[in-house]
């Protein structure tokens, strides 16, 4: 396929999507996240060597362990650090992705997508909601990936066989800064997150 059609759409087994790019503010919110990131993975590296953490931007994850027929673009993302330059991405080798949700997103769209990276089996998944008035975040929602199913009634099995669950939220109302210590110590004032 050729390289300015593969950066516009997703493969989702094998079927072209053509996903939407949300208005510039979505990008300036992709590239702020990226930049808060990035400097929390380069302040945890010198505390434990033997990590390597890469933080990027629409980068294509591919779901298998082998093949290109299925990969999504999260917005931004954290994966391990790569033995070789250029080597395809994988869902194993990704700790977080996230996504920046702009008015037009659908909600049937982002339960898709945060499936399919539950899917994968991505232990991290944010989604970061930009207000309707302003350009500003609304809200940072962080899930954590749970594999295991709680006490079902005999005969009832899960849809799905992982899930993201709730881990934490931050609004610029609610706290100072963005705060978890997962996947390493992340700590991200709102004075960050603003243009």
């Amino acid at each position: 396929m050729p390289e300015e059609i593969a950066e516009q759409i997703e493969l989702w087994n094998g079927r072209v999507v053509w996903p939407r790019r949300g208005p510039s503010e979505h990008q300036t919110f992709t590239n702020l996240m990226w930049s808060a990131l990035r400097r929390c993975a380069q302040t945890d590296l010198p505390d434990r060597p033997e990590r390597c953490w890469r933080v990027t931007t629409e980068t294509n994850v591919f779901l298998g362990k082998s093949g290109k027929s299925d990969f999504l673009t999260p917005d931004f993302l954290i994966h391990r650090c790569l033995d070789q330059p250029y080597q395809d991405l994988r869902a194993a080798d990704t700790l977080l992705v996230g996504e920046v949700l702009s008015p037009s997103n659908t909600q049937s769209d982002i339960e898709a997508k945060k499936g399919r990276y539950a899917g994968a089996g991505i232990p991290w998944y944010w989604e970061v909601t930009l207000e309707r008035e302003n350009s500003a975040i609304a809200i940072v929602h962080a899930y954590a990936l749970e594999t295991t199913h709680g006490q079902l009634p005999p005969g009832v099995h899960p849809l799905y066989p992982a899930n993201y669950l709730l881990t934490g939220k931050w609004t610029p109302k609610d706290s100072d800064a963005i705060a978890i210590d997962f996947p390493f110590p992340i700590h991200i004032p709102w004075s960050e997150l603003e243009f």
